[in-house]
């Protein structure tokens, strides 16, 4: 499970938590009224209009479970499609990210970034079954450069052994 997948579903149990209070506040408040109309009695309105804000607090909680659900849902997705992805990959990419030396973009999952270096880019082709690379000429710093070109060298060299 993803840093960021923990942290949504922590959130959901915590606004969930939220949620129970402000309905066991609203039914314990109502509940104090013993059922006696509020129309007529002094500050019955005041009582009224409390009981419409805890309604309102209620329907926004809810709202805000809502987005929780929906963020988890993406964020699930998200995994999901970085996942497929990684699963096309030929097994010399694989231990690569495993590793940590390429980090996949979640993103666009077939693009993925030399650790250490910050513009250049490796594409899988999922119909080709091969690696590019992007933005190279970017690199302006001669240590990046190298760290990349050893990369894509090496990739390139287990691309044509496994061709």
């Amino acid at each position: 499970m993803s840093k960021r997948l923990y942290i949504l579903k922590k959130s959901l149990v915590k606004k969930e938590s939220v949620l129970d209070d402000k309905f066991s506040t609203h039914f314990d408040d109502v509940k104090s009224a013993n059922g006696q109309p509020l129309n007529d009695k002094r500050n019955g309105h005041s009582t009224l209009n409390r009981w419409e804000k805890q309604s309102d607090s209620i329907r926004n909680q809810y709202k805000e479970i809502d987005k929780t659900k929906n963020a988890i849902d993406r964020e699930e997705a998200k995994i999901s499609e970085t996942e497929h992805w990684y699963h096309l990959m030929p097994d010399y990419i694989k231990s690569l990210i495993d590793s940590g030396t390429l980090k996949q973009w979640r993103k666009h999952p077939r693009i993925m970034f030399v650790d250490g270096v910050e513009k250049a880019r490796i594409y899988f082709d999922e119909e080709t079954g091969l690696c590019s690379h992007k933005y190279v000429k970017s690199i302006t710093d001669k240590e990046q450069y190298a760290v990349f070109r050893d990369l894509y060298n090496n990739i390139n060299l287990k691309q044509k052994e496994a061709a």
